[in-house]
């Protein structure tokens, strides 16, 4: 029969429409099997006993393949949509396992009452998060986005993991087309959030810089309305919030005036009316700053393990939370003192001749030439750019290439290397003595071995696809 997967057959038996329509799974039943397990699973390669596995298609596989599986590793269930491998009572049928994911997650995201907030923006998400959970934890239990589950799939795994001890959430939404981030609202039901920024990553998905505008835009569509109070403890799936806005950022603020907050918005920068305000006070290359509760009045001194003067915005935003939820001083000053990037975000790594500004999880114009604009602001004897190629650039790939190498070549430092073979397109376009080309990472390393750099501050940066990390040993 056209668009069911199965066949015709007797009534009631495997393989027939009857068959497959009784044995459903609706969400109601599934979320009391997930209350009596609340662990999900989705690899059968790592099946926490008694944990319900999903069965998710991926491009090369079909889990439904592994359910019995799943369930011979301990699994509890296994959720299917295929009727062919309904093997027994515990492989629960349903018409799509990844919408019905996001549906138990909604769900299950109704009948909470805490804060969550909910963070997006082209650069920065990550860091953010990290800040805001790193204050936020000193006071609260919370839960927070592990690496950058921020997807489709990561942001439902993430509310499910929400439990009764959870006193907040931190969500991070991550998106590469329009109408990606909607989803993930109302999933997530943010009550608070904020957009980091906007700017170029992902055009081929994205399109233009006004797409991605409209992307990130469409979290502040979700706080703009009203909030519904709970009904008998469950939340209406609507929307409405409370957005956290930088007023420094022309961008933002322009998206936000075109939105009517039935909440007032919560202002960080570096205006005087705004909650929280800062400026940096030494980037050498760690930064200190001292921001203002401007409530009160009263100014604070924090040092803090990150580098990067586009750093401010990140943490003004966890201290603005901070202050928002009433945290002491001491609380959001520890929260900020003792985060230590780990991630290859903005992560300091000292080696016995040079100081690394390891940066190379991703890259995108913005990125880039924030970085390399603060490179050459920081305090530092010898400094040396490092660069490798932006991935998803679709047919601005080019333009932007260009962009980031005269910038990189405007900036005093005392060498400059480009990786990648858009980098290496450029070079014959002009004067480009200043700078070593090399089109693979690997005749990078080859190069660097035989001209090793010593006492040095290096920004390493790339888009993940370069694989830069494997320049760290040679320095």
């Amino acid at each position: 029969m056209p668009g069911t997967g199965v066949t015709p057959g007797t009534a009631g038996t495997p393989g027939t429409l009857e068959y497959v329509e009784t044995n459903m799974t609706t969400t109601e039943q599934l979320y009391q099997h997930y209350l009596q397990h609340p662990v999900i699973s989705t690899d059968t390669r790592k099946i926490p006993a008694h944990s319900i596995f999903f069965a998710l298609k991926g491009a090369q596989f079909d889990a439904n393949t592994f359910a019995q599986q799943a369930i011979e590793a301990g699994a509890a269930y296994a959720v299917i949509d295929n009727p062919a491998y309904k093997l027994n009572d515990q492989c629960l049928l349903v018409a799509d396992v990844l919408t019905t994911l996001q549906d138990l997650a909604r769900h299950h995201r109704r009948q909470l009452t805490i804060p969550v907030i909910g963070l997006t923006g082209t650069n920065g998400k990550t860091t953010t998060k990290e800040l805001i959970n790193a204050v936020l934890s000193q006071h609260f239990t919370t839960l927070a986005t592990q690496g950058n589950l921020n997807n489709h799939i990561g942001v439902p795994l993430t509310i499910l993991s929400i439990n009764a001890s959870h006193q907040m959430a931190v969500i991070e939404m991550g998106a590469n087309h329009i109408k990606e981030i909607e989803l993930l609202c109302s999933i997530a039901q943010p009550t608070h959030g904020l957009i980091t920024n906007v700017g170029k990553a992902h055009l081929e998905g994205f399109g233009s810089i006004d797409g991605v505008k409209i992307a990130k835009g469409e979290l502040y569509d979700w706080l703009a309305k009203a909030p519904q109070p709970p009904k008998g403890g469950v939340f209406e799936t609507h929307g409405g919030g409370v957005a956290f806005i930088n007023s420094g950022n022309p961008i933002l603020m322009e998206m936000a005036a075109k939105r009517r907050f039935a909440i007032p918005p919560v202002f960080y920068g570096d205006a005087i009316d705004d909650l929280v305000s800062g400026e940096i006070t030494e980037n050498a290359p760690l930064l200190s700053l001292e921001w203002t509760n401007n409530s009160s009045g009263e100014s604070y001194n924090v040092n803090t393990q990150l580098t990067g003067a586009y750093n401010l915005d990140n943490i003004l935003a966890a201290i603005s939370m901070g202050v928002y939820f009433k945290l002491p001083v001491r609380e959001i000053n520890a929260g900020i003192e003792g985060y230590q990037p780990k991630n290859n975000r903005s992560q300091i790594v000292k080696t016995a001749t040079n100081t690394l500004i390891c940066d190379y999880y991703n890259a995108n114009p913005s990125s880039m030439m924030v970085a390399i604009d603060n490179i050459g602001k920081i305090t530092a004897n010898r400094k040396v750019l490092i660069l490798g190629d932006m991935f998803e650039m679709g047919a601005e790939a080019e333009t932007e290439h260009t962009a980031v190498m005269q910038k990189a070549l405007d900036t005093p430092v005392a060498e400059r290397i480009f990786i990648g073979k858009e980098f290496l397109s450029q070079k014959v376009k002009g004067e480009r003595q200043k700078a070593i080309f090399y089109e693979t990472a690997e005749d990078a390393i080859a190069g660097l071995k035989a001209s090793p750099i010593k006492d040095s501050t290096i920004l390493i940066k790339g888009s993940r696809g370069m694989a830069l990390e494997r320049l760290v040993e040679l320095f």
